[in-house]
C-alpha cells in the first residue's frame, strides 16, 4: 500500500469520523422530534441514551476545537545570532528543494522536528518552525547533525507537515470523543474501534515518512552519518531521560536548581559506567506496535543501508561547530528551561549541592524532625529533643512512637520505626557535618563520611529499634561525633 494511498485513506477515515458524529447527532435530533410529536414509553429511554451521548460528543469536540497553541518551546535565534546555523539549514532547504523555515528554535530535548502552521484542513501553510535539541548538538557530529536537518526539511519537501496538521487534529479529536463517552459504553466502544483503525492507517503514514525523510537525510551527508546520527540519538534519548529522572528531579528541593544542566547532561554522558550501560540498552530488542509514529532503529537502519551512497566530503567536527558559542547557546536555552518565579526564587547551585541538599530533603530531613516530635509527644519533653526518641526506644514505648508518626503522616509497615530512625541517623550524622551526599553518575547517590567511607546505618538502625538495650551504645557512638542530649533538630 503506497504512501499516498494510506494519506488518502486517512483523510477518508477523518471525514468518516465526523460524518458518524453527524449521524448521531442527526438520529438524537430525529428520536427527540419523533417522541414529542408521538410519544412512546418504548422509545424513551433509547432517546435519552442518543440525547446524551451526543451532548457528550459535542462537548468533547468543543473542548478540543477550543484548545489554544501553547507557548513555544525553547529558544529561538535569529540570523545574526547563529549565522552558521542559520546557513547549513537555508542551503539543506536548498538541497531537498524546500522553502526554509521562517523560525530556528533550539530546545532543552534530544529532539529534531519541523512543524508548519496550517490553514483549511492542511491546504494552505503559514508559519514553519524548526526545532534543534541542543544536547543532540553537543553529541552529534556536523556530518551527522546535517543528515537530521535534512531528514526534517525532507518533511516539508514532501508536504509531510501539511499532512500532519489536520491528521493530527482528527487524532486528538478521536481521542477525546472516546474520552468524553465514558458514562455511554456502547457508542464508546463504536468509537473507540473507529479510533484505533484510524490510529493504525495514519502511523502507517507516519512511518512511510519517516522512511522516505530518511532517504532525503542519506543523499546529503550519506549512510554512516545518518545511521550513526539514529544511533546516537538512541542512545543519547535513553541517557536524557535518565538523566531528567534521576538528577534534574531534584531540582526545586531545598530552594535549589542546577546552575549548569547541561553541564550536568554532559558529565552524565562522559561516565564510563553509564556508557557502558546505555550500550546494553542499545542492544536489547526494540518493542513495536502498529500505532507506533517511527519505524524500528532496525528497520531505518536497514532501510538506509539499501539506499545508495553519494559523493561527500565528510565534516567529523562537533555539531556544536555551526553554533556561534556553545556555552553562550546553552545558558540561553537553560534560562528557558525554568519559569520567572523559579528564576527568582530558586539558588542556582553545583550539581553536588544540589544532590546533597536535595537528597537531605528527600530522605533524612522530615524523618528527623518528626521522629523528634513523636518523642516529644511520647515522653512529654519540654522540646523536640532526639534523645527523647530515644528515651522512649529504651523504655519499649514502640507502639507509642508508631503511632505518633503515623500520626504525622507516615504510612503503616513493619519496618516503620527501623525505617524512620535510620534515615534520622543520617539526617543527624549530615547536620552535625559528619557525612554528607555525594553526587555520582554512575549510579545513586551515597552517604560518605569525611575519610570517603559509607555511611551504612540503616541496619544498626534496625538492630537498636528491635533491642533496646542497645539505645545506650548507640548514645555513646553519637556523643563521640559530637551529638549533644539536648540536640533538637534544625
Amino acid at each position: 500500500m503506497t504512501t499516498a494511498f494510506r494519506a488518502v485513506l486517512a483523510f477518508t477515515l477523518l471525514a468518516g469520523f465526523y460524518v458518524l458524529v453527524g449521524l448521531i447527532l442527526a438520529g438524537a435530533v430525529f428520536f427527540d422530534v419523533y417522541l414529542f410529536l408521538d410519544f412512546h414509553t418504548a422509545g424513551l429511554k433509547f432517546a435519552i441514551v442518543l440525547t446524551l451521548a451526543a451532548g457528550a460528543l459535542v462537548r468533547a469536540l468543543w473542548m478540543v476545537s477550543r484548545r489554544k497553541r501553547g507557548e513555544e518551546p525553547g529558544l529561538a535565534v535569529a540570523r545574526e545570532q547563529e549565522p552558521e546555523l542559520w546557513r547549513t539549514v537555508e542551503e539543506l532547504a536548498q538541497r531537498v528543494k524546500t522553502a526554509p523555515p521562517d523560525e530556528i528554535r533550539l530546545v532543552g530535548e534530544v529532539n529534531a522536528a519541523v512543524s508548519e502552521d496550517t490553514r483549511l484542513l492542511g491546504l494552505m501553510a503559514s508559519r514553519r518552525r524548526m526545532y534543534i535539541g541542543l544536547p543532540l548538538l553537543q553529541t552529534l557530529t556536523v556530518d551527522e547533525m546535517r543528515a537530521v536537518l535534512g531528514h526534517e526539511l525532507g518533511h516539508y519537501s514532501g508536504a509531510h507537515t501539511r499532512l500532519g496538521a489536520p491528521v493530527y487534529r482528527g487524532r486528538v479529536a478521536l481521542i477525546a470523543a472516546v474520552q468524553g463517552l465514558g458514562n455511554h459504553p456502547f457508542v464508546q466502544r463504536l468509537f473507540s474501534y473507529y479510533a484505533k483503525l484510524y490510529l493504525r492507517v495514519s502511523q502507517a503514514v507516519s512511518r512511510r515518512q519517516e522512511l522516505e525523510a530518511d532517504s532525503f537525510a542519506v543523499a546529503i551527508a550519506g549512510r554512516a552519518a545518518m545511521a550513526g546520527a539514529l544511533r546516537k540519538i538512541h542512545g543519547t534519548a535513553q541517557a536524557w531521560e535518565l538523566f531528567m529522572e534521576r538528577y534534574m528531579a531534584m531540582a526545586g528541593l531545598a530552594g535549589n536548581r542546577p546552575s549548569s544542566v547541561f553541564g550536568g547532561f554532559r558529565a552524565l554522558m562522559g561516565d564510563p559506567v553509564r556508557q557502558a550501560e546505555l550500550a546494553a540498552l542499545a542492544e536489547q530488542p526494540e518493542e513495536t506496535s502498529p500505532y507506533d509514529s517511527h519505524p524500528s532503529l532496525a528497520e531505518r537502519l536497514a532501510a538506509i543501508d539499501a539506499l545508495p551512497e553519494p559523493a561527500h566530503v565528510p565534516d567529523p567536527r562537533p555539531a556544536t561547530a555551526l553554533l556561534q558559542d556553545a556555552s553562550v547557546a546553552a545558558q540561553a536555552v537553560e534560562h528557558s528551561f525554568w519559569t520567572q518565579e523559579a528564576l527568582t526564587t530558586l539558588r542556582p547551585v553545583s550539581w553536588e549541592d544540589l544532590v546533597a541538599y536535595g537528597m537531605y530533603a528527600m530522605r533524612n530531613e522530615e524523618a528527623l524532625r518528626d521522629l523528634a516530635v513523636a518523642g516529644q509527644r511520647v515522653m512529654g519533653a519540654g522540646m523536640p529533643y532526639l534523645d527523647a526518641a530515644f528515651e522512649a526506644l529504651a523504655r519499649g514505648q514502640h507502639a507509642a512512637l508508631e503511632a505518633e508518626l503515623r500520626g504525622l503522616g507516615w504510612n503503616t509497615s513493619e519496618k516503620l520505626l527501623a525505617g524512620v530512625v535510620g534515615q534520622a541517623l543520617e539526617a543527624t550524622l549530615i547536620q552535625h557535618g559528619q557525612a554528607r551526599w555525594t553526587l555520582s553518575w554512575s549510579g545513586p547517590a551515597k552517604l560518605l563520611f569525611g575519610d570517603g567511607e559509607e555511611v551504612l546505618v540503616t541496619e544498626y538502625a534496625a538492630q537498636v529499634v528491635a533491642d533496646p538495650s542497645g539505645v545506650p551504645g548507640m548514645r555513646s557512638w553519637l556523643a563521640g561525633l559530637g551529638v549533644q542530649p539536648d540536640f533538637v533538630p534544625a
